[in-house]
């Protein structure tokens, strides 16, 4: 019987979740290793080579690592559940004229749902993943992430829709460690291959990063039920065309294929219309933000305006705001000009370290 019990560990075969494995085995604790298969290479659409967390050299290297340390190791299929929510949302978050946050929803519904799900079968009491993030539970009995000790590596940014009930269960051995430490873990251990392994930052089924290549294989009739549309100033003047409002993304400036005699933005994009609105660095700056689809992490509401630092897109560095909770929505007033709050992009919430909770910009 292990020291710590039983711990069901996701492993894409990377060397955050890798290390996170071996730590925990170390510690004691009676290890299984889980790879998830959430997509597939063929159906993604993409030109280039097969990378990251799903293609089958991962899933060997993880695989591996387990047989190699005497722990058990399973591969679980969850592409039809991962396709029917995370890519379905993504291709309705662009046709709605919105930019997804597919990585928040995988967390949220799929990866923390399905894991957990198999860790009860196995009699795991928790599961672990190689975020870089820690977990506390604070006297009013609430479960509160706050930011990994790495400030380049952080990931509480895309953590914020995990309920109480998953945190409960989970650990994230790699929240006091850097990038840098874990890569020297990986070469003690013998996993030098491990140990360089490359980063991956595109969304994982959209390898190339070609997102309306993407988009245009999911839909294939894409290009007819949304044909050119007019570029438009902020008063509605008329200043060229586009491809189709889906191809594009709040605060864009390089691909639009228009020339202004100076440097212009999407400030505002109406699929109603198939109408993209071009505007100054100045037209793209807001003092408020409304956001929706609310998670609450340390409190279990904010009915009194706080003090908080708002991050409106995973590498922003936050900005100082009073957020307020009015009904199902947060109301956002930041302390300057904010610039570039584009509607489906997560804006999360922190006091400190640690993560007040989070939302989807209206």
């Amino acid at each position: 019987m292990s020291k710590h019990g039983r711990i069901l560990v996701a492993m894409s075969g990377g060397v955050d979740s890798s290390v996170a494995a071996v730590m925990l085995h170390e510690q004691g604790y009676e290890v299984i290793g889980l790879t998830m298969k959430t997509w597939d290479y063929a159906s993604s659409g993409g030109s280039s080579k097969e990378t990251g967390c799903c293609s089958l050299d991962s899933i060997n290297d993880a695989r591996a690592l387990a047989v190699g340390y005497g722990f058990p190791h399973y591969i679980l299929d969850i592409r039809n559940e991962f396709g029917d929510f995370v890519i379905d949302n993504f291709v309705d978050e662009y046709l709605a004229g919105r930019t997804p946050n597919p990585c928040v929803l995988c967390n949220t519904h799929i990866k923390w749902e399905a894991l957990l799900k198999r860790a009860d079968k196995l009699d795991c009491e928790f599961i672990a993943t190689g975020h870089y993030a820690n977990i506390r539970l604070q006297d009013n009995g609430r479960y509160v992430i706050s930011k990994g000790k790495d400030e380049n590596k952080d990931q509480s940014y895309v953590l914020w829709g995990v309920s109480q009930r998953n945190l409960a269960r989970t650990k994230f051995p790699l929240g006091s460690f850097s990038k840098p430490e874990i890569r020297q873990m990986a070469v003690d251990m013998g996993q030098l291959e491990l140990a360089g392994k490359s980063e991956s930052y595109e969304i994982c089924f959209v390898p190339d990063n070609d997102y309306r290549s993407f988009l245009r294989h999911k839909v294939e009739d894409l290009d007819e039920r949304v044909g050119p549309g007019n570029f438009v100033l902020t008063d509605g003047t008329i200043v060229g065309k586009h491809q189709g409002y889906p191809f594009y993304t709040i605060g864009q400036r390089k691909g639009l294929g228009i020339a202004l005699g100076k440097p212009m933005f999407v400030t505002k994009i109406d699929p109603h219309t198939n109408t993209v609105v071009l505007g100054t660095a100045d037209e793209l700056e807001k003092k408020e933000a409304w956001v929706r689809n609310l998670n609450l992490v340390k409190y279990e509401s904010i009915p009194e305006p706080i003090e908080a630092v708002t991050k409106i897109r995973y590498k922003d560095a936050g900005t100082e705001s009073k957020i307020v909770q009015i009904g199902d929505h947060m109301k956002v007033s930041f302390d300057h000009m904010v610039s570039g709050i584009a509607p489906g992009q997560s804006a999360v919430f922190y006091e400190g370290n640690d993560l007040l909770g989070g939302g989807f910009l209206l």
